[in-house]
């Protein structure tokens, strides 16, 4: 900054020259030069108090806005942060294809006690023995009066009995939140589901997690918080699958079945639109696993048992159309090829009969309406034992079935160590394998369907899931052609329902022993079944654990007799609820007919 002279020369020289007074030069510049440092200053301090305001007005603003966000929202308590994971109790919902809630939570309580500050502990114990009566008073007696501090009650309480607890008015009786599973179906798709529990608890939070079928399968997804409360859909409809349980029970208990199980597949998704598996259980009060000491030799025995994914049986004579398609697909055969189904056939200590003499030949496709065991086994002596494996694994029916379930693993397959020709044969016919009713389900899914391998699912897809090809187009409809020629004139006669063209093949298997060997009056009867034949949409398995029905004066355990008319009671209920119209054909005008003049 250049500063002005107090005394500048040229005025100093002319104020002499006029007889002026230099040291007033000298004075009015140092007034003025204080008038600007005054001013200078002034501006100075102006420009802070402007900035200060400014400053003051925006924190007003902000301040304003927070208090009015606090007043605006919902009044909570203030929480500690403690060190460690917290407790996740919010589950997700699951619901059926059609948004059907098969799974949701219910906010409800625990009731625990704080020992220490117990008033009366006898008139607590009697008073919650009443409240509850699988409590014991004298137990709960001894834990109010020994050392303990702290003790469970009941993790759940209904409204109801948290009013009665309260009426006791003790100090030491305690509440504590809790989120409960609840199944609001009961036991519709109780293997399904599977059933949840408690994890990690605390007085204010529990977790939940899955203990068996989907809950436990997609735990992580029902228990993460970043899916922001999203329901896990699955491929079931409720209606269709409540339908076929009450269906299946009726059966099983005409049959006097000891169990039954049935599997209902989309042949383009795989979808699984029901399973069932009787006897079942309500997942709100899920039994406890059967031990030695319930007298339980085999978990099968046991409600928790899903016959139709764990169960793996030898299945019969529904396999019988995977051999004949498979010589079909590599050109050994025709449809209408004679077939030598002369009896009995022998292979070293062996010998393979059919059910009676069909006679000495029948065509291929006769060999699947009539079931000759005979005739299935020298088709597939000419498939040999290699061939007929890689078809069957093709098919899904070697490994584990993929299905969402943590008990799918556990349904592997039973291969013969050795597959040798004999192996070869009677795998032809459903013998020395087995398989779960949701292998059979996929299985017949993929060659049916025009001859592309699904996979199946319990999850809802939005179209069609094709894999690799397992069988010509033409081969898959060969296939459709026998197995509707099974209902129409062979051994499944009962499982014809009006309007929907069913197709399908019976199976009779008699149980192994433990020991060794077959029961002679104990059989797994199935009914592998397709409708409709000529435009495949579903695939529905059905299987009877030890049938037996009076028919015609005798004792019927076949699956003709038994598993078919179940089966297609079950068509006849779900397929309008699928959305399947009957296919009826119109009667010809009888009666008066007008006619012109």
């Amino acid at each position: 900054m250049i500063r002005t002279p107090l005394r500048p020369l040229a005025r100093i020289l002319k104020a002499r020259e006029q007889g002026q007074n230099p040291d007033a030069i000298e004075a009015e510049n140092i007034r003025l030069r204080h008038e600007d440092d005054r001013d200078r200053d002034r501006n100075r301090a102006e420009g802070r108090l402007l900035v200060m305001g400014v400053a003051f007005f925006c924190a007003f603003i902000v301040i304003g806005a927070r208090m009015g966000t606090l007043a605006g929202s919902v009044p909570q308590e203030p929480t500690a942060q403690a060190s460690g994971s917290p407790i996740i109790g919010q589950r997700s919902d699951i619901v059926d294809r059609n948004g059907r809630v098969l799974a949701t939570n219910l906010d409800t309580h625990s009731l625990y006690a704080q020992i220490p500050d117990m008033v009366d502990p006898a008139k607590a114990a009697r008073e919650l023995a009443g409240i509850f009566p699988e409590l014991d008073e004298d137990e709960l007696f001894k834990d109010f009066t020994g050392e303990r501090r702290f003790l469970w009650i009941r993790r759940e309480i209904s409204p109801e009995q948290m009013q009665a607890v309260h009426d006791i008015g003790d100090p030491g009786l305690l509440f504590g939140p809790r989120e409960m599973r609840l199944y609001p179906n009961g036991s519709v798709a109780a293997h399904i589901l599977g059933g949840a529990t408690y994890g990690r608890e605390g007085v204010s939070s529990a977790e939940v997690i899955g203990v068996a079928g989907v809950e436990k399968y997609f735990d992580d997804f029902l228990r993460d918080p970043a899916n922001e409360g999203a329901p896990l859909e699955l491929s079931l409809d409720l209606t269709v699958q409540a339908a076929s349980e009450r269906v299946l029970h009726g059966g099983m208990m005409l049959m006097s079945a000891k169990g039954a199980s049935s599997v209902l597949m989309d042949v383009h998704t795989g979808e699984i639109l029901s399973m069932v598996s009787l006897p079942d259980f309500d997942p709100n009060d899920r039994p406890r696993v059967l031990t030695e000491a319930d007298g339980a030799t085999d978990q099968s025995d046991s409600p928790l048992f899903n016959r139709a994914v764990q169960g793996v049986y030898e299945l019969g004579s529904v396999f019988k159309i995977f051999t004949i398609a498979q010589a079909v697909e590599l050109g050994l055969i025709r449809a209408d090829t004679m077939i030598d189904t002369k009896g009995p056939l022998t292979w070293g200590r062996f010998r393979i009969r059919d059910f009676r003499n069909y006679g000495a030949e029948l065509t291929a496709t006769d060999v699947i309406v009539k079931s000759s065991n005979v005739g299935t086994a020298r088709v597939a002596m000419m498939i040999g034992a290699e061939k007929q494996r890689e078809f069957l694994d093709s098919l899904g029916l070697l490994a584990p079935t993929p299905v969402e379930m943590v008990e799918a693993p556990t349904g592997r397959p039973l291969l013969p160590p050795n597959w040798s020709e004999i192996s070869t044969m009677t795998i032809s016919y459903g013998h020395g394998l087995s398989s779960s009713p949701v292998h059979l389900a996929t299985a017949y899914s993929s060659l049916l369907n025009g001859g592309y391998r699904v996979e199946p699912t319990l999850l809802r897809q939005d179209g069609p899931r094709y894999g690799p090809r397992v069988v010509s187009e033409r081969v898959s409809a060969t296939a459709r052609d026998m197995l509707r020629a099974v209902i129409t004139r062979g051994t499944a006669s009962f499982g014809d329902v009006e309007g929907y063209e069913v197709g399908g093949k019976t199976g009779t298997a008699e149980k192994p022993r433990p020991t060794g060997g077959y029961y002679d009056e104990k059989n797994i009867a199935t009914f592998a079944s397709v409708f409709p034949a000529s435009d495949p949409r579903y695939v529905l398995i059905v299987t009877l654990d030890e049938p037996s029905v009076e028919a015609l004066g005798e004792q019927r355990r076949t699956a003709g007799w038994t598993a078919v008319p179940v089966a297609a009671e079950m068509i006849r209920r779900v397929a309008p609820l699928l959305g399947l119209r009957p296919d009826v054909e119109t009667l010809s005008p009888t009666g008066v007919t007008l006619t012109s003049n």
